[in-house]
């Protein structure tokens, strides 16, 4: 924790020229750049897992026609299709949870008084008005929706939802045009069910952007950020 706090603070340091009080937010952005950055080939090879399973839906569509009498026989069949190919069906999971380390190292940097014995300088860091270890609910005490943290929330809501619709407008449209036979007979069991969520998923962004200290809600935002802008360029 000493260690990293650190290195906020040395990137605050080097950025305060140019964005001044709110240096340390911006450490926090670079931060999570540098973090997808070293996810990235593994977001390459998810992307590349995607295309393949899209390339095997014919095959599957197939053992439908086999198996189509015989559930547990087609399911059966479908991972031992997955497993000849080397195509997991959740490869795209990985980088995700890599990401997570990242994101509760900051959310109890934030969280906490003290570090090492000695008061949490970065505590005193702000996003304009709001600071990084304060939360939604914080702002709303202290100056209400409109209020002058609050409207750093708004607008982080605001690029946090339309980011999430356009996320779950592209899912909807490519899970549609990569899944030839019906949902759930083509997929490994449990998938089809989760294919139907994920569009939605991104929305719960939100729902963490609320609750968690700024300093994790603006990881979490610039993540899926470029979350968004990863999956048009691999999947273009």
């Amino acid at each position: 924790m000493s260690v990293f706090a650190g290195l906020v603070e040395q990137l605050a340091e080097l950025l305060q020229p140019l964005f001044h009080a709110s240096a340390a937010a911006a450490a926090i952005v670079l931060f999570t750049a540098l973090v997808r950055l070293l996810v990235h080939p593994l977001s390459r090879a998810a992307a590349r897992g995607q295309r393949a399973r899209a390339a095997l839906q014919p095959r599957i569509a197939e053992l439908r026609t086999k198996h189509g009498k015989d559930p547990q026989k087609f399911q059966q069949a479908v991972l031992e299709l997955h497993a000849e190919e080397k195509v997991s069906p959740l490869s795209g999971c990985l980088p995700g949870l890599l990401q997570l380390p990242a994101f509760f190292l900051l959310y109890h940097l934030f969280s906490s008084s003290t570090i090492g014995g000695e008061p949490n300088g970065l505590l005193t860091h702000e996003l304009f008005a709001a600071p990084l270890g304060g939360r939604w609910a914080d702002a709303l005490s202290q100056g209400g929706v409109f209020g002058a943290a609050g409207t750093v929330y708004l607008g982080l809501f605001a690029v946090v939802a339309a980011v999430a619709t356009f996320t779950c407008v592209r899912t909807k449209r490519m899970t549609a045009a990569d899944t030839p036979v019906p949902a759930g007979d083509g997929q490994v069991p449990g998938l089809a069910a989760v294919g139907r969520v994920m569009p939605f998923m991104s929305y719960a962004t939100l729902l963490t952007v609320a609750v968690v200290p700024l300093a994790a809600a603006l990881y979490v935002a610039a993540s899926t950020i470029w979350s968004a802008v990863e999956r048009a360029v691999l999947h273009r």
